[in-house]
């Protein structure tokens, strides 16, 4: 069996993240046809020093928001139980942390938009201008909401 071969068994787990929207990679996908925003009302950084998943929102109420992301519908032979797939994929894009963040996650933060004008631009700017919403949220922003795992009360009636 060959390397080509070997790589077409390995599971592709994707990409979640995208920071080095200067890449070739990445560069293809920032136009208007595959923008797309990821509504949230918290999300986490994990750190085990802190005890796990920290969950972060705009306040205790949990707002919604949105992560600047990117999409596409990609085709994948990586796949060892399934064969080939054909996925509606997306990623969003980070950032260097704010002060809040950055205490549990220095490395990097979502990019988040809070405004409609924001989800506007991301939405419909040229990609110079709309990239320049790749920056973190102003220190203070952000609030520490829960730790540990994701205990949300079930819906339904």
């Amino acid at each position: 069996m060959d390397f080509k071969e070997l790589l077409l068994m390995e599971p592709d787990s994707g990409t979640t993240n995208i920071r080095n929207v200067k890449s070739k990679h990445w560069t293809r996908w920032l136009g208007l046809e595959h923008r797309c925003v990821v509504p949230f009302n918290s999300f986490s950084e994990f750190n085990k020093a802190e005890g796990g998943d920290i969950w972060f929102a705009l306040d205790e109420t949990r707002p919604l928001a949105c992560f600047g992301g990117i999409w596409t519908n990609w085709t994948s032979v990586r796949k060892v139980k399934e064969g080939e797939t054909t996925n509606d994929l997306y990623a969003f894009l980070t950032t260097e942390a704010n002060a809040e963040v950055g205490s549990i996650h220095p490395k990097a933060m979502p990019v988040i938009l809070t405004m409609l004008d924001e989800v506007e631009t991301w939405m419909t700017a040229p990609t110079e201008e709309a990239l320049k919403l790749q920056r973190p949220l102003p220190d203070g922003t952000l609030r520490i909401v829960a730790r540990g795992m994701k205990e949300d009360p079930a819906s339904g009636t």
